[in-house]
C-alpha cells in the first residue's frame, strides 16, 4: 500500500471514532471511572465515576443519565479510584494523608458502602486500586519506610499490608501519582504493574506472584521532578504500555509515553507522542490503546508505539469496555462518551 493511500486509510478511521459529551455541571473533579456491561446482552453499559466532594457516580444506561450515590462520612473525601465488578458491586478509593485514604465497597449498586480499610499513619496514602474478581483486590500506596505499600484482600472483606522484604527500595522523591487511579495495573490475576515518578527516573515495578516478589526498571517517560513521571500503566498480552509526563506542563508531549514487549523488563519510547501529558491509559481492543489527559485524548493502533490526538477535551480518567465504547471523566463533574461508527466487534450495549 503507498504512503498516500496509507495515510487516507488512517485517517478514514480516525475521522468515524468521536467523543460526545455526556454531562457537566457538578462541582467535583472526577479521577475515578469504570464501566461493566449490563445484566443482559441487549442492556446498556453500567458506569461508575468518582471524584472529590465526596461525589460518585453511577449510571445504568451507557451515561445517558445519572444518579448521585451517598457514602456515609465520606462528603469530604476525594474518591481517586473505582473499580466495578458487576453492576451492583463496586470497590471505592479515596485518596489522602493518614485516615483520608479508604477502601469502600458496595454490593447493592451503591445505596450503601461498608468501608473496609483505612490507617492513621500520617504517610499513609492510596493512589490506585485494582481488583481481579469480586474478592481479590489490590490497593497501592506510596513508600513508607522507602517502601511501596502494598494492599490486599483474598475474601472480598478483609484487607492486610504485604510485607515488604521483597520490593526494591524507593528512590528520593519517589512516589505514586493518583491522578486517575490508574497507576496500578493487574494482568492474569497474578501480575501486578505500577509505573512511579517524582524522583529522578520514572520506573515500574512489577510482581508475577501476586506481590510476595519484585522486580523494577527504569523507563524513558519523563521524570526528575515531583510533578513528572508515569501516571498509568496497561498491559495486553506480553506488552506494558505507560503514559505520563509533567501535570505542571500539560501541553509539553515530548516522552510522555513509552512501551515494553518483554513484560516490563525493558522499556522505549513511543515514536509518536500523546498530544501532551497524559495521566490515564486503557486498552480497547486488541491492538489499540486509547489515553486521556488535560489537554485531549489520543489513540495508539499499535499498542503504544505510535499516537494520534482525537480530541482536546480536558480528561483525568478513561475506562474502556470494547472496541467501540470507552468512556472518560474530568473536572466539573464532566462525562465523555468514545464511539467508533465502524466497530465490527461486539456492541456495548
Amino acid at each position: 500500500m503507498g504512503m498516500l493511500a496509507l495515510f487516507l486509510v488512517c485517517g478514514a478511521a480516525i475521522a468515524r471514532q468521536i467523543w460526545a459529551v455526556q454531562t457537566s455541571g457538578i462541582q467535583t473533579n472526577l479521577r475515578g471511572l469504570s464501566v461493566v456491561r449490563g445484566p443482559i446482552a441487549s442492556s446498556e453499559a453500567v458506569v461508575w465515576a468518582s471524584g472529590s466532594n465526596g461525589v460518585v457516580l453511577r449510571s445504568d444506561n451507557g451515561g445517558a443519565s445519572w444518579s448521585r450515590l451517598h457514602v456515609e462520612g465520606g462528603d469530604t473525601l476525594d474518591f481517586r479510584g473505582v473499580r466495578a465488578i458487576d453492576t451492583t458491586t463496586a470497590y471505592l478509593m479515596s485518596s489522602g494523608e493518614g485516615d483520608k485514604s479508604r477502601i469502600y465497597k458496595t454490593a447493592d449498586g451503591g445505596q450503601t458502602w461498608e468501608m473496609q480499610y483505612t490507617d492513621k499513619r500520617p504517610k499513609f496514602f492510596l493512589d490506585a486500586l485494582v481488583c481481579a474478581t469480586d474478592t481479590k483486590c489490590f490497593a497501592l500506596g506510596d513508600p513508607i519506610d522507602y517502601k511501596f505499600l502494598i494492599l490486599t484482600t483474598e475474601d472480598g472483606k478483609t484487607w492486610k499490608e504485604l510485607p515488604g522484604d521483597n520490593m526494591p527500595v524507593a528512590i528520593a522523591g519517589e512516589g505514586a501519582f493518583a491522578a486517575s487511579g490508574t497507576a496500578l495495573a493487574l494482568y492474569g490475576g497474578t501480575n501486578i504493574y505500577f509505573g512511579t515518578g517524582g524522583g529522578s527516573k520514572a520506573r515500574v515495578f512489577r510482581s508475577e506472584d501476586s506481590g510476595r516478589t519484585w522486580t523494577v526498571s527504569e523507563t524513558p517517560v519523563a521524570a526528575g521532578n515531583a510533578s513528572s513521571g508515569i501516571f498509568s500503566v496497561v498491559r495486553v498480552g506480553n506488552t506494558v504500555v505507560a503514559v505520563g509526563g509533567d501535570y505542571r506542563e500539560i501541553a509539553k508531549s515530548s516522552s510522555v509515553a513509552a512501551y515494553s514487549t518483554d513484560q516490563g523488563a525493558t522499556w522505549k519510547l513511543a515514536s509518536q507522542f500523546p498530544g501532551g501529558f497524559r495521566s490515564a491509559i486503557a486498552s480497547l481492543e486488541s491492538s489499540t490503546l486509547i489515553a486521556a489527559g488535560p489537554s485531549g485524548e489520543d489513540i495508539s493502533q499499535d499498542l503504544g508505539k505510535t499516537w494520534t490526538q482525537m480530541d482536546s477535551i480536558d480528561m483525568n480518567a478513561v475506562a474502556a469496555l470494547d472496541g467501540s465504547n470507552a468512556w472518560a471523566a474530568g473536572a466539573h463533574g464532566q462525562v465523555i462518551r468514545y464511539f467508533d461508527a465502524g466497530y465490527s466487534g461486539r456492541s456495548g450495549k
